[in-house]
């Protein structure tokens, strides 16, 4: 029964969701007020929704007030109508995506406790194996990210879900491969599996970010990134509902077949959406609307250079060559080590140091992060769209980093909710300014490379963290120990005092920094 409640719940609040912004946005679209309306809305919003729906439009004047609120209830919906509009092959993206990002997640979230209890490793070398993973990926996504420019969307989308099916379906059968234990047959077998997963992401999340390049004009590509990383998060989310009866009826190998059938769905969806045909048509409807060719959009200065003047045009704007810009990006690693901690600590925590609901449902609460974020992005970023950048990002970081302290208090429900709630309320604030800000300070075709130096900071985050957290959570929160003989509230101070490092680091060099802060490319 519990199982089952878990599910509602889950469904009841992407419903509610979902209802609530479709509603709004018909009362505004029909001009009716939206103070009246708004209260039934929340209350109710699937009635309120079928009476909108039946209502015709009214005529007059669009009032002019509230228009912060209806601002933020644009913003939140119209990504959803973009979607209904969207090309045969970007449907077929976003739809791959989610369904990567929900076996993503899906899988990380359950990889630390299914190298614990199947292949038989200690806390500390489960959390390296994780961060092998999610490392990986990084790095992979350095060396195969081209591949897309070389072979293709379409291609690169079926090579890389192919080997990432490969590596899952090693993993989930590796138990069952040989002796469990570290260096044993069957860890060897996993090591493969994630080595499989490792290449397949290399070449899937730069494929599918190049897609959106691709298949968006410059008015609509803001809007189709937006759409991408929406997906993605309630894809992180949604395995917080699917996960806990499937594993409670079949163990973490079940759920890992059932990521592996999904796996499927995924390259059957890319198969059939993202055709050469319908590839072709959304190329020529974008080019129809520009008036021009996307080859002479794509043309730059750097098209009539040597191989030297190249290699000069690189050296001179390259990144590392700003000092603040390095301090900028690797000041943020402290904080960053919170996302790690989401699964590489979070999924232990919860079903270690609780009991009853949180303790047996607890990939709910490690998967809570994405659809906050999915929720809490648009409104805060309407919010805070005109505030400086730099200052932002302090707010930001020490928002996120704050929370960690009321872990400190101890395990229950609501000082986990509050963290959960408040940590994502700082990481919405600052996390898509600092990737505007690395994006528009990126000097012209150097973009990829700015973004590149700007994410390897959270590949040493990922490395660091991962080496670390294990050995805190066979100190502080055990395998197989009570709940009340733990720590953790020492482990979360631990890490609470790590975390506020970067708002105070980029506070005290606020001056240095906006010295030579730039907000574009000069």
């Amino acid at each position: 029964m519990t199982d089952l409640l878990v599910v509602f719940v889950g469904l009841a609040v992407i419903a509610y969701i979902f209802f609530t912004l479709g509603t709004l946005r018909l009362v505004i679209l029909k001009n009716y007020n939206l103070a009246v309306w708004a209260p039934f809305t929340f209350l109710a919003p699937m009635v309120t929704f079928i009476s909108i729906i039946i209502l015709k439009d009214k005529n007059g004047v669009v009032k002019t007030e509230d228009t912060f609120f209806k601002s933020i209830v644009m913003d939140l919906t119209q990504p959803f109508v973009d979607l209904a509009h969207t090309s045969q092959a970007l449907f077929g993206l976003n739809l791959s995506y989610v369904l990567e990002g929900l076996t993503y997640f899906g899988v990380v979230g359950l990889l630390a406790i299914f190298f614990n209890q199947f292949i038989g490793l200690d806390d500390i070398d489960a959390g390296r194996m994780v961060g092998f993973l999610t490392a990986g990926i990084t790095i992979a996504m350095l060396f195969l990210g081209a591949t897309v420019d070389w072979i293709g969307l379409r291609k690169s989308l079926l090579v890389s879900l192919s080997l990432m099916l490969a590596g899952r379906i090693m993993l989930t059968l590796s138990p069952d491969m040989g002796a469990s234990g570290i260096w044993n047959t069957s860890h060897w077998v996993s090591i493969l599996g994630i080595i499989g997963i490792i290449l397949g992401y290399g070449i899937y999340q730069p494929a599918a970010y190049a897609g959106v390049k691709k298949l968006t004009t410059p008015k609509t590509a803001a809007m189709g990134y937006a759409m991408l990383y929406a997906l993605m998060n309630l894809g992180g989310f949604l395995p917080g509902i699917i996960s806990p009866p499937i594993r409670k009826a079949f163990d973490i190998t079940g759920v890992f077949w059932i990521y592996v059938s999904l796996t499927i769905v995924g390259i059957l969806v890319v198969f059939f959406f993202i055709t050469n045909k319908a590839m072709a048509k959304a190329v020529n409807d974008i080019r129809e609307s520009e008036g021009k060719g996307e080859t002479e959009e794509e043309k730059s200065e750097l098209d009539e250079m040597t191989a030297k003047e190249k290699l000069q045009y690189y050296i001179k704007n390259f990144p590392v060559r700003d000092l603040r810009f390095l301090f900028f990006i690797f000041a943020l690693i402290p904080v960053q080590t919170l996302f790690a901690h989401n699964w590489l600590t979070l999924p232990q925590y919860t079903s270690r140091a609780f009991d009853g609901f949180v303790s047996d449902n607890f990939e709910f609460f490690v998967n809570l992060n994405p659809i906050l974020i999915f929720i809490l992005t648009p409104m805060v970023t309407a919010l805070t769209a005109k505030k400086n950048t730099y200052n932002m990002m302090i707010i930001g970081t020490l928002v996120m980093a704050a929370p960690t302290f009321i872990l400190v208090l101890g395990p229950n429900f609501y000082t986990l909710m509050a963290y959960l709630v408040l940590m994502t309320i700082g990481e919405a604030m600052w996390q898509p300014r600092f990737l505007q800000w690395v994006a528009e300070i990126a000097p012209k075709n150097m973009t990829g490379i700015y973004m590149g130096i700007g994410q390897f900071p959270w590949f040493l985050t990922k490395v660091i963290t991962s080496l670390y957290s294990g050995w805190f959570l066979m100190n502080y929160a055990p395998e197989g120990g009570l709940p009340s003989e733990m720590n953790t509230e020492m482990m979360w101070l631990i890490y609470g005092f790590i975390a506020i490092i970067s708002p105070i680091a980029l506070f005290f060099a606020k001056g240095w920094m906006q010295k030579g802060f730039k907000t574009t490319h000069a």
